[in-house]
């Protein structure tokens, strides 16, 4: 939890920074209302039983209740974030910090604004907290929902079958080519040459470059759709390059992200480090066979989201649309990362913040001790005492250490008659006298660079 903690402090700061306020929504919704949002995934709905005439569901996400919040208050603009438990009855896997129950961290802007401003900030966030948190190498893969449904509709997938097709390509980055290709014709009833158009295409990555390439293709010229997503493509590289973070970030047509409410603009981010080499170019590499250092990270994706401008219409009676761009960071598989961390170096993390220890060598001076420990509280000093009458300075010493405290206030009957305080650093076994009057002040002044 204290690493937990510090995580989302770094959140927070960098949502904050950004100007966002934050709300709160109810752990469940009434079922109707996360019905229909979530694609093939709607069956991780955990679902609870009907116990008044209202069929409940517990939140998949933080998105679609903000959805719903933005709707039912008639909200047009506003820039929030949200950090929640969100529930999904998945196959957990602990290790990779895949849960049941888990945080989400989400930052989202509504509002009708110029395109790709908004979704550039976005971007700007998930590489500043990634950057803060200090995992190692990361990327973040940006496609758009137009770019996919464009090249889909070129390729020859029938109408019906964009968004089943989408969540198979959505595996590529579990599954190799092969196997994708496999479930689209096999499983889906897409036609071979369909998948093999499709497989050219999605093997693709690069930068604003690609952009214009595809721009000038013959085939994906003729989708509309397809033109005005490349066309806001090269405009979001753009404003990354201002906001200085194209240097993690690649435009990756293999990118599909399969819940069903996105629009526009999608991005994920991958950490790379340990073995998990970023691809080539090309669709096999980048599911070459897990090696063992591939083990340790197999963390996937740590952030993940795009824009959303149908949403908030799907739950206003007169379908009054809001559009909306966000990201979620998924701290979970942060954490694990962190605790890993941790747990290879010998580095103790802190568990408490208790900045002295108020102690006494001698007997019979309980009452001294929890006089002083009361007058530190008082003063905002993070402060402990043993429960303990008579306890033995060493085991009071041994607890400073044990617990990380940096300083401990001694008292005895000399120090009691000359109005002073033996104040002691735990590290370097120096003491000093202080005055009780300044007790506060030097306590305040030695623990703020710690």
């Amino acid at each position: 939890m204290a690493i937990r903690e510090r995580v989302f402090n770094t959140i927070v700061n960098s949502f904050k920074r950004h100007g966002a306020e934050t709300i709160d929504t109810p752990v469940f919704e009434l079922k109707e209302t996360l019905t229909g949002k979530y694609g093939e995934d709607s069956k991780l709905i955990y679902d609870l039983k009907d116990q008044g005439g209202e069929l409940l569901s517990l939140r998949y996400d933080l998105t679609v209740p903000f959805a719903r919040y933005l709707a039912m208050n008639k909200i047009t603009n506003i820039k929030r974030y949200h950090i929640a438990k969100v529930y999904r009855r998945d196959n957990p896997a602990m290790t990779r910090g895949r849960y049941r129950e888990f945080y989400q961290c989400d930052f989202d802007i509504a509002g009708q604004y110029d395109p790709m401003i908004p979704d550039a900030e976005c971007l700007k966030i998930v590489h500043e907290i990634l950057s803060e948190l200090d995992l190692g190498e990361f990327r973040i893969k940006v496609n758009d929902r137009r770019i996919l449904d464009g090249m889909f509709a070129v390729c020859g997938v029938p109408d019906d079958k964009f968004r089943t097709i989408c969540s198979t390509v959505d595996k590529l980055d579990k599954m190799s080519w092969e196997d994708v290709k496999n479930e689209m014709v096999n499983e889906k009833g897409l036609s071979e040459e369909a998948a093999d158009q499709i497989g050219e295409y999605v093997s693709m990555q690069g930068g604003m470059d690609l952009a214009e390439r595809l721009l000038q293709d013959q085939k994906m010229s003729q989708s509309k759709q397809a033109c005005a997503g490349l066309t806001d493509m090269k405009l979001l590289f753009s404003y990354l390059q201002l906001f200085q973070v194209t240097d993690k970030v690649v435009f990756d047509l293999s990118l599909a992200r399969g819940l069903d409410y996105y629009t526009g603009i999608i991005y994920e981010a991958v950490l790379t480090q340990a073995g998990a080499v970023p691809a080539p170019v090309g669709g096999e590499a980048q599911n070459g066979a897990p090696g063992a250092a591939e083990e340790s990270v197999s963390v996937g994706s740590v952030a993940g989201g795009g824009r959303y401008d149908g949403l908030v219409g799907m739950f206003d009676p007169k379908g009054r649309k809001v559009p909306c761009v966000g990201v979620s960071i998924g701290i979970e598989r942060v954490f694990s990362i962190m605790e890993q961390k941790a747990e290879a170096s010998a580095e103790k993390v802190r568990t408490t913040e208790v900045q002295v220890m108020v102690a006494s060598a001698q007997k019979n001076l309980l009452e001294e001790r929890l006089k002083l420990t009361s007058e530190l509280w008082n003063g905002g000093i993070k402060a402990e005492v043993m429960y303990k009458k008579n306890p033995k300075l060493l085991s009071q010493l041994q607890h400073c250490e044990d617990s990380g405290i940096p300083l401990v206030a001694i008292l005895g009957e000399q120090e009691l008659k000359d109005g002073v305080v033996k104040l002691r650093t735990v590290a370097t076994r120096e003491e000093v006298d202080v005055s009780r009057a300044d007790l506060i002040e030097e306590i305040r002044k030695r623990t703020s660079e710690v």
